[in-house]
């Protein structure tokens, strides 16, 4: 009803403005404002719908960053511009609605104008949830947190029983309901029916993403932090002060293992798993994995296939089972993540249709259910099944994938079954739980003490979700407390840079580099770089003039506009200021770098933010610098050169070409290049283009370069009688790879890789 009301109160801003309030350019701007707002904050309720399914949740505040970047961005691209046009369009027409008759102002008809805007925006949904989500931060923390959180016993007195725990990917319980989806999940179904099967587990705030999922299951609270939870893969530990399920298990002679087709550091998982009792040689994904799959290229945009995986986690449970080790082998499957999912090759069923339409999200459950199923299969066939407890749960509901529609329409829970080989029974139980008493009913199983954190075993203690009437808004009370865990420092005065271990650490709190961080008097916002998030000039461009920060990055990153003669050092320098000042910037010449947080004396001015960022802003492309050659590992050109195609991003080492982006490497000069000259460049060859001839054309002249697999350097003799400004190197045979490639990108074309090209003019 309020989505109605808040519509039409929208559409009456804009009748009454329009036709009734006349011309006024202080009131036009006001209510124009807030129309905009009304859009915007319903476009940023549709896109973070479309990928979590539940509209404005703590999961934008990470799932929605790192799905955009960690899994087929191709998926996510045509949504996203159609998005961004149609705001213009909406923005453009709305300007023209309002402006578009000439007539006297009328103050009172503008002031029910403003009056209608303004309950358009307060009325709307996506209003209430931003304010819900941004007072959830800010409340103070609620005093009966402590008396229902439960610090564990940190091991078990006499272990029973080894562990496989799979985290099935979006895999909830309703997509085994066979009277809405018959025949979707058979194998699988057919394994719950012999479990202990937990059918009345719901999902919490701050447990609807699979880092967070994997938290509450282990820790038995959700995922909230004092900062965006795309910096957990920035830090070096996770929850620190908390027991969780994997410290337990590692206490009581466990040896924990992880094994997953995506990459580890996505969202921080490496960084949890390490913080909780796994060892960094125990963690398996994409990276870890290739060297030891038969076929390393065959996966999906995420990672390897769950064929793949669930192949590899059975081959770990046999070698571990052999050497009659105390285990707990955990695994995440991947081919049934939003959007659509990935349908593996070996799969028997890879099609299913739902309203007589085939349908690709039901259909990656279909295939990735029987992976699942065959493993299940091959525990329970072995002579080790015995002394075996199997669990299977969702990571966390289904986000908005292309089966949503129709799973929002059935009363929804994720899935939680536990199989014993001990003592095979099969049972419902049905009492109302959440994820967060997974890792509690586990560690019951095995013999541990009955409750984590806010989790409670189900076997034989009463959930919280059952002790309230709505643990949804008791847990978002809890936030700050939650919070509290991390014990997070507010202030920051000394600091240190180990670029030796390439970490920044002050007040006992641990970063990877590089690292950018809002500092106030009393607060410090830590804003990483990574696969996950945008890189950190882009994040400090969204500063306010008097946002102070500290920034420690490669100096070509930051030196450029603020220390020229630094500007194409690689090595790391950093930087203290604010967004409308003059920053220092400061090479850190030491392996192990101390200093204090000293902000320059310079008052903040318009002027001075308008030109910091113009500076940030400049694409990496359209990035000169001043040089007598063109180095490829930093962002740019020298400014020599006009512009330049067929060249990926730089990277430590240089840059590849890349067949995706233009077919050759065209490099413009500004000036006619000389009539004669040496172009000396240093390079290596890729794959099928090693020792191959490689052209190289001037105009209508061509040299012939041949490169191997390690770098050299090469020099072409051209004479420029044409007076051409391009160099074009055209590598025979690009080929697909994704080498040196970030999470989720498409594959690209390499042909040669470049460290440096110089042109010297010869007499």
């Amino acid at each position: 009803m309020s989505e109605l009301v808040s519509v039409a109160l929208f559409l009456a801003a804009i009748a009454i403005y329009s036709s009734k309030a006349g011309r006024n350019k202080f009131w036009f701007i006001l209510v124009l404002l807030l129309l905009i707002l009304f859009v915007v904050l319903n476009a940023t309720l549709y896109a973070s719908d479309y990928f979590t399914g539940d509209g404005i949740n703590d999961a934008v505040l990470c799932t929605l960053t790192n799905s955009l970047t960690g899994a087929g961005v191709s998926k996510y691209i045509v949504p996203a511009i159609g998005l961004i046009i149609i705001l213009f369009l909406l923005f453009c027409l709305l300007s023209w609605l309002l402006r578009r008759r000439e007539r006297p102002h009328h103050p009172g008809w503008s002031l029910l104008a403003f009056a209608c805007a303004a309950g358009s925006v307060q009325t709307t949904p996506a209003f209430r949830q931003m304010t819900s989500l941004i007072a959830s931060y800010s409340q103070l923390a609620d005093s009966d947190f402590d008396t229902f959180y439960k610090v564990p016993e940190n091991h078990i007195n006499q272990p029973r029983l080894n562990v496989v725990y799979i985290y099935g990917e979006s895999l909830e319980r309703t997509y085994f309901n066979q009277q809405t989806f018959p025949g979707l999940a058979p194998e699988l179904s057919r394994e719950k029916e012999q479990s202990i099967d937990f059918s009345h587990t719901e999902q919490l705030p701050g447990t609807d993403y699979t880092i967070a999922g994997m938290v509450a299951s282990q820790c038995g609270i959700p995922l909230f932090a004092p900062f965006d939870g795309n910096a957990s893969a920035a830090l070096s530990s996770f929850y620190p002060q908390n027991v969780c399920l994997g410290d337990i298990l590692k206490n009581s002679g466990y040896e924990n293992w992880f094994i997953q087709g995506a990459d580890l550091r996505f969202a921080g998982k490496d960084v949890f798993l390490k913080s909780h009792g796994f060892s960094p040689d125990n963690m398996y994904g994409s990276q870890e994995l290739k060297n030891r799959v038969a076929d390393p290229a065959y996966r999906n945009n995420w990672g390897y296939y769950d064929d793949t995986v669930m192949n590899e986690v059975f081959k770990k449970y046999e070698e571990l089972s052999r050497q009659q080790k105390r285990f707990a082998l955990f695994t995440l499957t991947v081919d049934t993540h939003h959007p659509d999912g990935f349908i593996s090759r070996s799969c028997q069923r890879k099609s299913y249709s739902y309203d007589g339409k085939p349908n690709q999200s039901f259909s990656a459950v279909a295939c990735s259910q029987e992976h699942v199923a065959r493993l299940i299969e091959r525990i329970k066939a072995s002579p080790w099944f015995k002394n075996t407890v199997i669990v299977v749960t969702s990571d966390h509901l289904a986000m908005n994938n292309t089966a949503h529609p129709y799973l929002i329409k059935q009363p929804r829970h994720d899935l939680f079954m536990v199989i014993r080989g001990d003592h095979p029974q099969a049972s419902v139980i049905d009492s109302k739980r959440s994820t967060l008493d997974n890792g509690a009913t586990l560690l019951d199983i095995l013999g541990g003490d009955k409750a984590i954190g806010l989790g409670r075993s189900s076997l034989s203690s009463i959930s919280l979700s059952a002790q309230f009437d709505d643990l949804k808004k008791k847990v978002m009370s809890w936030k700050p407390d939650i919070i509290q865990l991390w014990n997070f420092p507010k202030n920051m005065d000394k600091f240190t840079v180990d670029t030796a271990k390439n970490i920044f650490s002050f007040s006992g709190t641990t970063f990877k580099l590089p690292i950018l961080l809002r500092v106030t008097d009393k607060h410090v916002e830590p804003l990483p770089e990574g696969e996950y998030s945008a890189p950190l000039r882009y994040q400090l461009a969204d500063f306010i003039s008097t946002d102070k920060f500290v920034w420690v990055d490669r100096c070509f990153k930051m030196a450029r506009m603020w220390k020229p003669e630094l500007a194409l050092s690689t090595d790391y320098c950093l930087a203290m200021g604010q967004m409308g000042g003059l920053p220092t910037v400061t090479l850190i010449d030491k392996p192990q770098w101390k200093s204090k947080v000293q902000f320059p004396n310079s008052s903040a001015s318009d002027s001075q933010y308008q030109r910091n960022l113009a500076q940030i802003r400049v694409l990496d492309n359209d990035i000169r610098y001043h040089a007598d050659r063109f180095l490829f590992n930093v962002p740019g050109a020298p400014d020599n050169v006009k512009s330049f195609s067929g060249i990926s991003r730089p990277e430590s080492w240089g840059r590849w070409s890349n067949a995706n982006l233009a077919p050759e490497v065209n490099i413009e000069y500004v000036d006619t290049l000389p009539t004669k000259f040496d172009l000396v460049i240093t390079a290596r060859a890729f794959g099928p283009n090693v020792q191959r001839a490689i052209p190289v054309r001037v105009g209508d002249q061509q040299q012939l370069l041949t490169l191997g697999e390690e770098f050299s350097t090469t020099t072409l003799h051209f004479e420029n009688s044409n007076g051409s400004h391009n160099l074009i190197i055209a590598p025979p045979e690009p080929q697909l790879s994704n080498i040196g490639n970030i999470i989720g990108q498409e594959p690209r074309k390499l042909g040669i890789g470049m460290v440096d090209i110089k042109i010297v003019p010869q007499p």
